[in-house]
């Protein structure tokens, strides 16, 4: 059953306390009713209009932003609560507040949306120079690290290593950092999987250690010809 009073925390910073009935109820005044919502006045519900609210419309909670905005640009404003019976309290619906009010709040909520997304657009544009710039030294490193290797597959090697987001090797700590050791793995990897049966021995049910152990003679022959420029690519075929 609802309590017959409301609890002075049910609306803090309010001086208005306007309840959505769970049961039907007739304004006190004019006797119109059910009411949607009502006003305690001397403990006797009356409607909005009554109550010198009627002109407010009703925002529902969840958008705090446009609520707080909604509230500061109207000069009369209401709390809207509802009793939960299984809670036994009186819980937040919402705000009454002055139309034009809202309106203000929805523009300027509006507008902050648009800032953000041009900032995430700027972001994102400045995350993707970063990329570049990165995947540019890294694919550097590994023309250093293996002179051989052609310019294109470097390149390739390290767009897939350090894709943003992917956990991949050219995202780590040490792939950031340009070590030796995480250029090397990286490389290691594309070898492993384009130019070695790798895949091939996966698919057939073969272990992966084994698989690895199988094609590191490969692996190792393809790293040394891009270690010496003076191989070429069409002398360590290994397909």
């Amino acid at each position: 059953m609802a309590p017959a009073a409301l609890p002075v925390s049910a609306a803090p910073h309010s001086r208005f306390v306007v309840v959505q009935p769970i049961r039907p109820k007739l304004c006190a005044g004019c006797r119109r009713g059910p009411l949607a919502m009502l006003i305690l006045e001397d403990a006797a519900p009356r409607c909005l209009d009554c109550a010198d609210l009627g002109h407010l419309v009703f925002l529902a909670r969840g958008d705090t932003a446009l609520t707080r905005r909604a509230r500061e640009e109207s000069g009369l404003s209401a709390v809207v609560v509802r009793f939960n019976r299984r809670k036994g309290r009186y819980e937040r619906q919402g705000v009454l507040v002055e139309e034009p009010a809202l309106a203000q709040a929805e523009e300027r909520c509006l507008a902050d949306a648009e800032s953000r997304r041009r900032r995430r657009i700027r972001d994102a544009r400045r995350r993707a120079a970063q990329d570049a710039r990165f995947a540019e030294a890294f694919a550097a490193e590994i023309l250093r690290l293996f002179p051989g290797c052609p310019q294109d597959r470097a390149q390739e090697i390290s767009a897939h290593a350090s894709l943003r987001g992917s956990g991949r090797v050219g995202r780590s700590a040490a792939g950031r950092a340009l070590s030796e050791g995480a250029v090397v793995c990286a490389v290691v990897a594309s070898v492993r999987h384009l130019d070695t049966p790798y895949d091939r021995l996966l698919m057939n049910g073969l272990p992966r250690y084994a698989a690895r152990r199988q094609i590191a003679a490969a692996v190792e022959a393809r790293l040394r010809a891009w270690r010496d420029t003076g191989v070429g690519e069409e002398d360590t075929g290994t397909r």
